[in-house]
């Protein structure tokens, strides 16, 4: 089964479609499969890029997924019964104005391969063999949301990714060059600018707060559709990126059964008040009411970022985790190509600590599991990845640990995760 981008659409060749996909490992052992959800303490969590992807990544993302958000507000619950049927309606008319189109250009070289250059080549066949143009454009559509009123926008970093030209049409049809002012791979979030005044925009939710069952309301661009709407609930919340098969992505994502298809990428995920909880991203290729959502806060807080500084910081302790089961210890402990030897049933198991890393500093051990983080109990790498995440760099991290049946107390300097990491 393949996870696929669907939110927006990959910059290809001129009048071409794209599907994006990441795929979920099937051939590795229960325990190394979990094992290779690398928290946001290492690598980041990752999802499948749902659109506006450029052509020259194009095998790249498509095995990635993909999103952002503005200053939080308390998200509203669910509506009651008693509720007018045609609220759906009204959140629409109120928020898409605020909804818009990202189109996205790129001028690629191709190769000419030396034989069409050699002279004896041309006087043989004359010109009757065409000769490749040196220069292609490929173009993508995304979709983006509005929310600040002098133009600014957020999206889905793939959407905008090697772009020479962003062109962002409203859905009045006004039509505005578009200024990317930072973009963040890791978590798929960028931030374009168009020059604009009293323009709508929308109002930002909490993502915090959001349970299964909420209603959930998902506007944008599909397949060329513009102002496209699908409705659904909040499916799950908490999905790791390598749960739906994109673990280079630093994101927990939102679960939704709204329809979700290219040219979606960079759109908002609204609730029931037309607020926006997420940023839609990806599908699972081949499955129905699979769609993933970056949410809002995340979005946020990354888009706040980018507009101070160009770019996004993400803090890095430098462990690879997993979550402990009964099961997955006798899993551990039989497999004879690990020199581990796990003696609690619970808690998160350091499987590697990358060299020189905040952790490997701090003395942390392959084999160690993490059973408290600054004195609260944490039973799966989520958890600690999330923490990590919104802490800041340089700040102070204190593990509790159990290490070869001892209690061991650690104290972690988180740092910036370097562009490589070992």
């Amino acid at each position: 089964m393949q996870n696929q981008p669907r939110d927006g659409e990959k910059l290809t060749n001129t009048n071409s479609s794209h599907t994006d996909s990441a795929k979920y490992h099937n051939n590795y052992a229960p325990w190394k499969k979990a094992a290779a959800s690398l928290s946001l303490v290492l690598l980041g969590s990752g999802m499948t890029l749902a659109g506006g992807y450029l052509a020259g990544n194009q095998e790249k993302l498509s095995q990635s997924a993909s999103n952002l958000a503005v200053s939080p507000v308390n998200a509203a619950p669910p509506l009651p019964a008693a509720t007018d049927p045609n609220f759906i309606t009204e959140v629409v008319q109120r928020v898409g104005p605020a909804v818009v189109r990202i189109n996205s250009s790129r001028t690629v070289r191709s190769r000419i391969p030396e034989e069409f250059n050699d002279p004896f080549f041309r006087r043989f066949f004359g010109s009757q063999v065409p000769i490749p143009q040196e220069r292609q454009v490929q173009r993508g559509t995304g979709s983006g949301f509005i929310v600040s009123k002098d133009g600014r926008i957020l999206t889905n970093a793939h959407v905008v990714d090697g772009a020479d030209t962003v062109t962002v049409v409203l859905k009045d049809g006004r039509s505005f060059q578009g200024k990317v002012l930072g973009k963040d791979e890791l978590t798929d979030v960028a931030v374009v600018k168009i020059q604009a005044e009293n323009l709508p925009t929308v109002t930002i939710g909490n993502s915090d707060q959001l349970q299964p069952g909420q209603w959930a309301i998902a506007i944008g661009n599909p397949l060329g559709l513009d102002n496209s709407v699908t409705t659904g609930i909040i499916s799950g919340t908490g999905r790791s990126s390598n749960q739906i098969g994109a673990p280079d992505k630093r994101v927990q994502f939102i679960q939704t059964d709204a329809a979700i298809n290219p040219g979606n990428s960079g759109g908002p995920l609204l609730n029931a008040r037309g607020e926006v909880i997420g940023m839609n991203t990806a599908i699972i290729q081949g499955a129905q009411g699979l769609g993933f959502s970056i949410p809002i806060n995340t979005a946020q807080r990354i888009s706040n970022q980018l507009i101070a500084t160009g770019k996004a910081q993400h803090p890095y302790l430098g462990i690879q985790m997993v979550g402990l089961t009964p099961e997955l210890k006798r899993n551990i402990n039989s497999d004879p190509n690990l020199d581990l030897n796990v003696q609690e049933d619970e808690g998160v198991l350091v499987v590697r600590v990358i060299p020189n890393s905040p952790a490997a500093k701090a003395g942390i051990r392959p084999g160690d599991v993490i059973q408290k983080l600054n004195g609260q109990a944490v039973s799966n790498p989520s958890n600690i990845q999330q923490f990590v995440d919104n802490s800041e760099i340089g700040g102070q991290v204190r593990l509790d640990l159990r290490r070869n049946g001892q209690n061991v107390s650690v104290a972690v300097q988180p740092g910036a995760l370097p562009d490589r990491v070992q």
